[in-house]
C-alpha cells in the first residue's frame, strides 16, 4: 500500500508519517510547499510522482480567529481544496482519509456526546469551511473516502495547549483557564495510530478523540500534577475572561460508536494517554 500524507508538516500530519513508517508502510509526507492541495497542477504532480493508492489529508487552514474576517481563504484551503484532492483521488484510483474537527457541530451545552450522525451547525468561519471540505470529500468520493472528526489535538509538533502549559508552569505562579468549556484532550500520535488502523472499505464518518471528558482548566491542572507541580496554581475562570473573535464550543465531545461497529475499540482514556505523552512534549523542542 502506498500512502501520501498532505499537511505533512503539521502536528497530526508528522505523527501519521511516522506511524506509518514505523508500521512499514511506503509512505510520502508532502508539506505545503511540496503539495497546495488548492492547485490542481500542483496536484496532478504529486499523483504522477508518487502513484499513492491511500491519501490522509491532513492540510487545513487552522487559524480559527483569522476565519472570522477572512473566511474566503479558509474556504479555499478546507473546503475546495479538499474537493479538488477528492477528485484527483477518484481520477487516479485512490481513496482518501479526510481529516475534520469538533467544529462542524453547535458545541451548545449537551448532555451526551455527539454521534457521527449528528446533523451539524457550525457557529464559525472555520467551522463552515471545514463542513464544506466534508461535503465535497463525501460528494466526490462517496465509496472510498473516510472523514475523521478529531478535536482538542495536542503533540510533540508544533503550539499546543499542553506544551502552553508546560511552558506557564515554569514562568508564571499562577495561570487562570477556563472551566467552561468541555472537550476531549486528544494525543495526536492516537489519532494517528487510528488512521493507520482504518482499512481500505471504511467510508463515511468515524470520530477519533481520546476517552472522557475534560474542560481546559481539568486539563491544565492534570498536565501541572503529571510535571510535580501543585494543581492549585492553575485558577478556574469562564470564556468572558478570554474574549475572541470565533465563540468557543461549550461542549464539544464526540461519541464514537462507529468503533464498535467496525471491531475497533475507542481510543484510550485522555489521561492514560497524557501521562505517556508529556515527557516527549517535554523532551522534543518545538519544531
Amino acid at each position: 500500500m502506498r500512502w501520501l500524507v498532505t499537511g505533512a508538516g503539521g502536528m497530526l500530519g508528522h505523527d501519521v508519517v511516522a506511524e506509518l513508517r514505523a508500521r512499514g508502510a511506503e509512505v510520502t509526507g508532502l508539506g505545503h510547499h511540496a503539495l497546495d492541495i488548492t492547485e490542481p497542477g500542483s496536484l496532478e504532480r504529486a499523483f504522477a510522482a508518487h502513484r499513492p493508492q491511500t491519501v490522509v489529508n491532513c492540510a487545513a487552514y487552522t487559524a480559527v480567529d483569522d476565519a472570522e474576517t477572512d473566511e474566503a481563504t479558509a474556504l479555499r484551503v478546507n473546503g475546495e481544496g479538499p474537493r479538488l484532492l477528492a477528485r484527483a483521488c477518484a481520477a487516479h484510483g485512490a481513496r482518501l482519509i479526510h481529516v475534520s474537527t469538533d467544529y462542524v457541530f453547535s458545541g451548545s451545552s449537551r448532555a451526551t456526546p455527539y454521534p457521527e450522525d449528528h446533523p451539524p451547525g457550525p457557529r464559525t468561519a472555520y467551522g463552515r469551511t471545514k463542513l464544506a471540505g466534508e461535503e465535497a470529500v463525501r460528494e466526490e468520493l462517496p465509496e472510498a473516502s473516510t472523514v475523521v472528526r478529531t478535536a482538542w489535538l495536542y503533540g510533540v509538533r508544533g503550539p499546543n495547549f499542553v506544551r502552553t502549559m508546560i511552558g506557564l508552569e515554569a514562568s508564571r505562579p499562577t495561570v487562570d483557564v477556563v472551566d467552561d468549556q468541555r472537550g476531549q484532550p486528544t494525543w495526536s500520535a492516537d489519532v494517528a495510530a487510528r488512521i493507520a488502523d482504518l482499512g481500505p472499505d471504511v467510508n463515511g464518518i468515524v470520530h477519533a478523540t481520546n476517552s472522557g471528558e475534560a474542560s481546559w482548566y481539568e486539563l491544565a491542572r492534570e498536565v501541572f500534577r503529571l510535571l510535580g507541580a501543585d494543581p492549585e496554581r492553575v485558577r478556574p475562570t469562564d470564556s468572558a475572561a478570554f474574549p475572541r473573535p470565533a465563540p468557543r464550543p461549550q461542549y464539544s465531545a464526540l461519541a464514537h460508536g462507529r468503533w464498535q461497529t467496525l471491531g475497533l475499540p475507542p481510543l484510550r482514556d485522555w489521561r492514560t494517554a497524557l501521562h505517556e505523552a508529556l515527557p516527549r512534549i517535554r523532551k522534543e523542542s518545538p519544531s
